[in-house]
């Protein structure tokens, strides 16, 4: 069963699925950019098993407010705020594409809120060639104005964002997709080794991870929780 709630933090409103035995160790799931809380859908039952799953809706996607001003800072401040709001001194967590983005900026700044830490598919904060986004046609289940805004800082990341990953005390899993991804899997590797308690294991079927290889991907998850 899966129960749809939400929550205000700092005055947006944050929407989130909730799954799992109430008193199994909480794990947070972070989208991809242009995805929804429902994007993990095909690895939540594995997941909450033995976990109780927070599945967000980040700033600007799904469910949750538009407020119009995005940046990944943001959303770190927006997650911790989650946390704060529910009373989670401590939690997995797992992040896709950008939401792996998110996820190592929070273990970054707050190394006590995060047990361990599953990042999918997550480029290393390396500056790279820029590229115009097109906007897709009909309607979104996410507000446009943040793929600019996001895409221009992971075009361009701050540098203190890779001199800090050594701050990240949780056991951490990088997840690759292999060469069918469009992230650089060298990017990738070298992501996990500059960690202090990084891994890397490839499941080689492209950016989805999760979606083009949910067994595989629960599999490798659940053994590293």
């Amino acid at each position: 069963m899966i129960d749809h709630l939400s929550t205000d933090v700092g005055g947006v409103r944050l929407a989130y699925q909730l799954s799992g035995p109430p008193d199994a160790p909480p794990l947070v799931l972070l989208h991809a950019m242009g995805e929804t809380a429902a994007d993990w859908e095909p690895v939540r039952p594995a997941l909450d098993r033995a976990r109780h799953v927070y599945a967000l809706d980040l700033r600007g996607h799904g469910l949750s407010d538009r407020p119009g001003e995005y940046s990944l800072e943001l959303m770190r401040a927006d997650v911790l705020g989650f946390l704060d709001a529910l009373g989670l001194a401590c939690v997995d967590l797992i992040g896709h594409s950008m939401g792996g983005a998110v996820a190592y900026l929070l273990a970054e700044e707050h190394p006590d809120r995060v047990r361990r830490l599953v990042l999918e598919d997550v480029p290393v904060p390396r500056p790279r060639e820029p590229t115009t986004p097109t906007r897709p046609e009909g309607q979104l289940a996410f507000d446009w104005a943040l793929v600019p805004a996001i895409r221009a800082q992971i075009d361009t990341p701050d540098p203190k964002w890779l001199d800090r990953l050594g701050r990240i005390t949780a056991p951490t899993l990088v997840i690759a997709g292999g060469p069918g991804s469009h992230v650089p899997q060298d990017g990738i590797a070298e992501l996990a080794q500059r960690l202090p308690d990084g891994r890397v294991v490839t499941i080689p079927v492209g950016h989805l991870v999760h979606r083009a290889a949910p067994e595989a991907f629960a599999s490798a998850v659940t053994a590293f929780l």
